[in-house]
């Protein structure tokens, strides 16, 4: 009653006009009361008639009436409104949608302040007094108020969960664990609790020793950017100075090593700060796992403890696998030198030590390089196993020898339907992503396309985008017989060298390396690409459905088992 009486004293004392309580209320000779700003403001309006009318009556009248202020009704509605805000506050002691309600209370519910896991229940705080005052409820287990308590409850026998079947990983009730759970190694959930708590423990101790070295990283290539960005500076300073000296026949030299060094100095900044952006990534995963993990940590609820445990608990490997090694660096310093060089020499480094300049730009020394290998030894250290996945297996291609062989046949497979299956294209890709660095050897017969892919949606592309080589996201070495030929965005560029059974890809994802070798006794690089990879890539093998040689196409492709 007392509730309705303030909505209806309210709804009398608020001003028509802005609808809001009476603030400094006059009444007008009508009898009809308003804020006096709002009435002003309404009179004002009608000044150019000269004419004033109530908005609420339509009364008018002439002159503009004097407005002065209403004590009486002033002072009532003060009081309204201390009422109205005494009145407030005992609302914030009820249940909204967010809260967890008393399950005593009848009519509208109060907040609860406690769970209790022996009951199962939730209590306000009136609710609440007879497990402080009852020595038999005194016993029971308070928590903070759970909306999950039903969970704690078996489906199956109505009793609450308080034991762990370590043989089945499963919370179970006691009943449980004498029918169907009989006989399994079970223990009670607070002692299951305590011994993954220390593991837990240890994830976290693991975790925040990787944030550390990863922190200590990201400085590392903060750093490294500052550092290759003042070398530069200084080389292209000092090659300037340099070829301002030497006359027209040298200019064009000069542009062109400026123009190097600037595309070597994006290339290594923008790979250094892929690294630092992948790894502050990886931090605020890591930071968002451990405090996910310090929640898990603090709950009294040991049910959900173990429920949410096997999720939470799970680790994922870096995706930087060790810390940046600090060693003495080179950057462009070696450019300048050159440069010196070739100030001195004009027409025999026209000729030959050119070649030196272009070395010393492409060769900077940054934490994050490493050399190619020179030797096929140095290339298998870095082999990767690769097996072909079926479900991206056009329907003409045959996989075979533990999914590492794959060949064009005539009849289509009985492949399942797959959202990632080749359906124009005669194509397959790897189930596993490429590493950082890792080499692979290809042994090819007939006319075989082996290629480095993202992965490609048949949906999402063209038909003749979803080839290897004619998109963004593949290149492809053609190989058959007569020669080799690279494709990247639908551009084929002749490749040049020796033809084998075998070609040999190296990628060095971080560096954004790519490099295609014919293998036989000697290896010898045919193609290499240099760029920067922005998503996993993965092996990829593709042919052509032409006859070969007027037979039918029987073209093949195995990726070898390397020691």
């Amino acid at each position: 009653m007392a509730e309705g009486r303030i909505q209806l004293d309210l709804g009398k004392f608020s001003c028509s006009i802005c609808l809001e309580l009476l603030k400094d209320p006059v009444t007008i000779p009508c009898g009809h009361s308003y804020c006096m700003d709002c009435i002003k403001v309404y009179w004002d309006r009608e000044d150019q008639r000269r004419i004033y009318s109530c908005p609420q009556c339509r009364k008018e009248f002439r002159p503009r009436p004097v407005l002065t202020k209403s004590i009486k009704l002033s002072a009532l509605v003060e009081d309204l409104k201390k009422t109205e805000l005494q009145a407030a506050p005992a609302d914030h002691c009820y249940a909204g949608p967010e809260d967890v309600a008393c399950d005593v209370c009848t009519g509208r519910k109060r907040k609860a302040v406690k769970s209790c896991l022996s009951c199962p229940a939730s209590y306000c705080e009136d609710h609440l007094q007879p497990h402080y005052d009852a020595p038999p409820l005194k016993k029971h287990k308070l928590m903070d108020p759970s909306k999950k308590l039903q969970e704690n409850i078996c489906s199956r026998h109505d009793e609450v969960i308080k034991i762990f079947c370590r043989t089945d990983q499963q919370c179970i009730c006691y009943l449980c664990s004498m029918d169907e759970h009989k006989g399994h190694e079970t223990v009670p959930a607070a002692a299951e609790r305590t011994e993954k708590q220390k593991k837990l423990q240890e994830r976290r101790q693991q975790i925040q020793q990787r944030i550390q070295n990863q922190e200590k990283d990201v400085k590392l290539l903060q750093q490294e950017v500052e550092a290759i960005n003042g070398s530069a500076e200084k080389a292209t300073d000092g090659s300037e100075k340099i070829f301002t000296q030497l006359i027209q026949l040298i200019l064009k030299r000069s542009s062109d090593v400026k123009q190097q060094i600037r595309s070597q100095q994006e290339t290594e900044v923008s790979r250094v700060k892929e690294l630092q952006k992948k790894l502050e990534q990886e931090i605020t995963e890591l930071k968002r796992k451990d405090a996910e993990l310090e929640k898990l940590s603090i709950t009294e609820d040991h049910t959900q403890f173990l429920q949410n445990y096997p999720s939470l608990s799970a680790l994922s490997e870096s995706t930087h696998s060790s810390s940046i090694n600090i060693r003495p660096l080179r950057y462009f310093e070696d450019v300048t030198a050159a440069v010196s060089e070739l100030r001195e020499k004009l027409q025999d480094i026209l000729r030959d030590t050119w070649t030196n300049i272009s070395v010393a730009v492409s060769d900077v020394d940054v934490l994050l390089s490493e050399q190619e290998p020179k030797t096929r030894p140095g290339f298998l250290k870095y082999s990767q196993k690769i097996t072909l996945d079926p479900n991206t297996a056009h329907r003409k291609l045959l996989i075979s020898e533990g999914n590492r062989k794959v060949m064009l046949m005539e009849q289509k497979q009985s492949y399942p339907d797959h959202p990632e299956r080749f359906t124009d294209p005669f194509q397959v890709l790897s189930g596993e992503s490429l590493t950082e660095r890792c080499y692979r050897e290809v042994e090819w017969r007939g006319v075989v396309c082996v290629a480095v892919s993202a992965k490609i949606s048949n949906n999402t592309m063209k038909s003749e985008e979803s080839f290897f080589g004619f998109n963004d996201k593949s290149w492809s070495l053609r190989c058959d017989i007569n020669g080799h030929m690279l494709y990247h965005k639908s551009i084929h560029i002749p490749v040049s060298g020796p033809v084998s059974s075998r070609i040999g890809v190296f990628l060095d994802h971080r560096a954004g390396i790519l490099s295609f070798y014919s293998v036989s006794k000697t290896m010898t690089l045919l193609h290499r690409v240099q760029t920067t990879f922005t998503q996993p890539l993965y092996a990829g093998i593709g042919f052509s459905s032409s006859p070969v040689n007027g037979s039918p196409n029987r073209s093949s492709a195995e990726f070898i088992k390397l020691k």
